[in-house]
């Protein structure tokens, strides 16, 4: 294994498919989201730079059915802010 490969378990995607390379669901999968939520924990703007670049690679690759949407599964199921 090289230094470039994903370790067991890390629930990457596989492109252009984008599905989960560790479980076969749509990618971010429930895994990945909850391990993407504790690892950004302090930085939710930047994990919404990062989806938001994966959002754009999946654009090129996906045409999704009628009725679903790609900023949904890649976006829409981030915390929002709580307001003061």
């Amino acid at each position: 294994m090289t230094g470039t490969e994903p370790r067991v378990g890390e629930h990457v995607p596989l492109t252009p498919g984008w599905t989960c390379g560790t479980c076969g669901d749509e990618w971010p999968c429930v895994t990945k989201r909850r391990r993407l939520l504790e690892e950004y924990q302090v930085d939710r703007a930047m994990l919404s730079v990062y989806l938001g670049s994966c959002l754009a690679a999946a654009s090129q690759d996906l045409r999704p059915p009628a009725g679903t949407s790609l900023q949904e599964r890649f976006i829409g199921w981030l915390p929002r802010a709580s307001r003061p």
